[in-house]
């Protein structure tokens, strides 16, 4: 709502006729009805997560990050802290990883578990969340290598998560995202960043250390070189003179802009 409460408070004065008073009553209880049917879900969730952990480590702060201090919870957040909760689960902060919300520590919290250490490799985590591609090969060509398509409520959480990281300007991830749209497109892009989440997080479960953001950063940055290598590569090899990289450059420019 735009509007202050005393301006939508004078608006709602006129005459009215009872059955939309009759219905916007009704409507109003239903609302009230939902919201403590979610809250009684919430106590539910947090029993059973502190039954779970013991008593004495929930009662520790887990360690603050730049990353953690500005997080804010969004309306469909969960009514109890789960930071700390998950915190002591885990071993570790996934809330330092930005563009991860509540909602998607709380999936992990109630799906996966300790299940994680199953897995005996962060390609297999992804592999069974099927943010990898198929690659299905003929003749020793690859004909297809789409992403295989199932439910998991973890992979729609990780897939919302990069949705997030790709509207972000200087996440550390935004660099991969958008190399990835350029190329396959936006869907294609999220699917990556959410692959890469799960490796990330696969990481710092397993071995129960913090989000590394400045090797994440630095991955990145070595990637980014590397195109440029290859880049530069393939201009020699084209021999181009001054004016054709001249002309090369202004369409380019005018292409992107």
């Amino acid at each position: 709502m735009k509007r202050s409460k005393e301006e939508i408070a004078q608006s709602l004065h006129g005459n009215w006729r009872q059955e939309y008073l009759f219905e916007l009553k009704a409507n109003l209880n239903f609302y009230r009805h939902y919201q403590q049917a979610l809250l009684d879900c919430d106590q539910v969730i947090e029993q059973a997560l502190r039954r779970s952990i013991p008593a004495d480590l929930i009662l520790q702060s887990p360690p603050k990050t730049p990353e953690t201090v500005k997080k804010k919870s969004s309306k469909n957040a969960p009514s109890f802290a789960i930071s700390g909760l998950a915190y002591h689960y885990f071993k570790t902060d996934l809330f330092a990883i930005s563009g991860v919300s509540h909602s998607t520590v709380l999936c992990l919290l109630t799906t996966l578990g300790k299940d994680i250490h199953k897995f005996g490799s962060a390609k297999s985590f992804a592999s069974w969340l099927r943010l990898v591609p198929n690659n299905k090969i003929s003749g020793g060509r690859i004909i297809s290598h789409r992403t295989p398509t199932g439910k998991s409520s973890i992979a729609i959480a990780l897939r919302q998560a990069a949705n997030s990281i790709g509207n972000q300007v200087n996440h550390e991830l935004s660099p991969f995202f958008k190399r990835i749209a350029y190329k396959k497109g936006r869907v294609a892009a999220i699917t990556a960043t959410a692959r890469k989440l799960a490796m990330i997080i696969w990481h710092m479960l397993t071995k129960e250390e913090p989000y590394k953001k400045a090797q994440v950063k630095a991955t990145v940055q070595k990637t980014r070189e590397a195109g440029l290598r290859q880049v530069q590569r393939r201009l020699v090899a084209l021999d181009l003179s001054q004016d054709e990289l001249m002309r090369l450059f202004a369409k380019t420019s005018l292409s992107v802009g």
